[in-house]
């Protein structure tokens, strides 16, 4: 994933020290029930489309440019499925260390032909249910608070 810019400027100041980040994840669905997955360039793995939330941005808007930017599908927030805190620390390659308060919204697909529309994936494609890839635990827990059409967003208590 590129390091967005307001991120590079704060590493300037900070190092490779924790920073405490927003990040926002899509289960986008379709008319048939399928999910949209990418397939991250840097790990090879599919998983829900994510990303972080620029400064200034609502978490609402920010899920559906990244489902855009990502995958060239439009989409429209359904509700807020789930929200919590990420692992206690990511340390990422460069020694950046990051934790992330994750905001996991179920959307439903308008239009668009579903593309790697950008580097940070190498495909993107619809899958049933019963034909998911491989996913991440935390993908997986998000997809399953993301199932149902209604209801409140989970969250640890």
């Amino acid at each position: 994933m590129p390091t967005p810019d307001f991120i590079l400027e704060l590493r300037k100041y900070v190092g490779h020290a924790p920073l405490w980040l927003s990040g926002v994840t899509a289960v986008v669905f379709n008319e048939a029930g399928e999910l949209l997955l990418a397939q991250r360039a840097e790990t090879g793995r599919w998983g829900l489309v994510s990303g972080i939330l620029e400064p200034g941005e609502q978490p609402a808007q920010a899920v559906l440019r990244e489902i855009c930017e990502e995958t060239g599908v439009e989409a429209r927030v359904e509700r807020l499925s789930s929200f919590w805190a990420g692992d206690p620390m990511v340390i990422f390659s460069n020694g950046d260390q990051v934790q992330f308060l994750d905001l996991t919204f179920r959307c439903a697909y308008v239009s668009g032909d579903a593309r790697a529309a950008d580097d940070e994936n190498t495909a993107v494609g619809w899958f049933a249910a019963d034909a998911l890839p491989v996913l991440k635990d935390t993908h997986q827990r998000r997809l399953e608070h993301a199932r149902a059409r209604e209801g409140s967003p989970y969250f640890v208590v």
